[in-house]
């Protein structure tokens, strides 16, 4: 007698973190590329964008890898779940990169929303009489998306470290 086959939830769940972490990662992208502001100083005005700052240039490359990893990992998510069990021909090779994989990101989307979070702590009070506001509260704004995207991921990584099998 064959083996029930196994429940898509898990599948489903995964797939659901990956999209939302799409979201958020697409989202921050999109409020840090378009963050420009005028400083005004009673000499000149000064415009700042945002890869004026290396911090946040740090942040824009986490984001786009992270991006570049999540879009692949839903194509292969999708392409498992339409194809059903078959899909797994490649073995434990699959987990094992989604484990490891899951567990970079992470780190790498972690580091990148701390950066942001570090220099925009640090310049917005240099900055507050040059109207500078508005740029640092895009910086928060865009480093807080990308920390929700590192909390899907390290979920994702948790889960991925369920389905590796057990090794004895």
């Amino acid at each position: 007698m064959a083996p029930p086959p196994p429940s898509m939830a898990p599948r489903m769940t995964a797939l659901f973190l990956r999209v939302l972490t799409f979201a958020f990662l697409m989202v921050s992208l999109v409020i840090l590329t378009t963050n420009t502001d005028t400083l005004e100083t009673s000499i000149v005005e000064i415009k700042v964008r945002f890869k004026d700052m290396y911090s946040y240039r740090y942040m824009l490359a986490a984001a786009a890898f992270g991006l570049a990893y999540t879009i692949l990992q839903i194509a292969l998510t999708l392409n498992h779940i339409v194809k059903g069990n078959g899909a797994q021909t490649s073995g434990d090779g699959k987990l094992v990169f989604d484990f490891y994989g899951d567990k970079v990101v992470s780190y790498i989307l972690a580091t990148g929303a701390a950066a942001a979070f570090g220099a925009t702590k640090d310049m917005k009070p240099q900055f507050a009489g040059l109207g500078g506001d508005k740029f640092f509260n895009k910086g928060y704004a865009s480093a807080s998306l990308l920390l929700l995207g590192f909390v899907c991921t390290a979920i994702l990584s948790v889960f991925s470290s369920y389905a590796l099998p057990k090794k004895v």
